[in-house]
């Protein structure tokens, strides 16, 4: 006995917007390094960032503790 074949060609009698969904499946399984990507350089920025306001927020803090007067140690 023989195999049977399909007698249409690929994708003849499919809807149009289910043979798209084949072809976006494809191209969003390629995009997601992309997206890990951008969404990594997004956090280091931020990290950077907050670091950057973080060590200025210091610098503000030890200008203020340096400008009050020490107390006397003697009491």
């Amino acid at each position: 006995m023989q195999e049977a074949r399909a007698i249409v060609r690929a994708g003849a009698n499919v809807k149009r917007c289910l043979s798209f969904a084949r072809f976006a499946a494809t191209s969003t399984a390629m995009a997601k390094p992309d997206l890990k990507a951008a969404r990594e350089e997004r956090l280091a920025a931020r990290l950077r960032e907050n670091l950057r306001r973080r060590k200025a927020q210091a610098r503000q803090q030890n200008e203020s503790d340096a400008a009050l007067p020490k107390p006397d140690a003697g009491g």
